[in-house]
């Protein structure tokens, strides 16, 4: 059984190996790989920005929506 301590790249095709609720994937073409690093990239690089403009409410709530944004694009790259 896997634990979560085990790490597996998202552009891998070992996904399932640490994933308890997704227990199939389909095998990603290298475009759809190379979408999903570069989704997950500009939503780190807008989450630091944000980070840097400091700590209150709003931009805690604009940094959960770019998490968000970025799940629901891999959805869609990855469904």
């Amino acid at each position: 059984m896997s634990t979560m301590s085990e790490t597996v790249e998202s552009t891998s095709d070992e996904l399932t190996r640490n994933n308890v609720m997704r227990h199939q994937y389909r095998v990603l073409n290298e475009a759809e790989k190379t979408d999903m690093a570069l989704v997950k990239d500009m939503g780190l690089e807008l989450h630091a920005f944000l980070d840097a403009l400091g700590q209150n409410r709003e931009l805690l709530l604009a940094k959960t929506k770019v998490e968000e944004a970025v799940m629901w694009a891999v959805k869609h790259i990855t469904g």
